[in-house]
């Protein structure tokens, strides 16, 4: 019998890896700063993660979405992981959790 990957439970691990990056200009995690819109796993574990930015001209334009990449594909369970970025629609403060509205003080 092989050994099978619980999906869900895949994907509480990479919310988790995605809750330890934090953009550099908000002391906030990008999970909670609701710029991740949907992470996708396949039956391959192939693992395809559409985000946004806070601004097109972010100054991590280049930088976070490989940090994210890097950080989901070293999970054991998962082959490969592609970053997709968006900005449709465009973030903006109404996408943050209310964890992070109350860590910026906007609660």
């Amino acid at each position: 019998m092989s050994e099978t990957i619980d999906t869900t439970e895949l994907g509480e691990k990479i919310v988790k890896v995605l809750k330890s990056i934090y953009d550099p200009e908000i002391p906030v995690d990008i999970y909670e700063l609701g710029l991740i819109y949907d992470v996708f796993v396949n039956e391959d574990y192939d693992v395809k993660i559409l985000m946004t930015l806070t601004t097109p001209n972010c100054p991590v334009a280049e930088t976070l979405p490989l940090e994210v990449e890097e950080k989901v594909k070293s999970l054991d369970a998962v082959n490969s992981t592609e970053v997709e970025i968006t900005f449709d629609p465009p973030w903006s403060q109404d996408l943050m959790s209310e964890e992070a509205k109350l860590e910026l003080g906007m609660l």
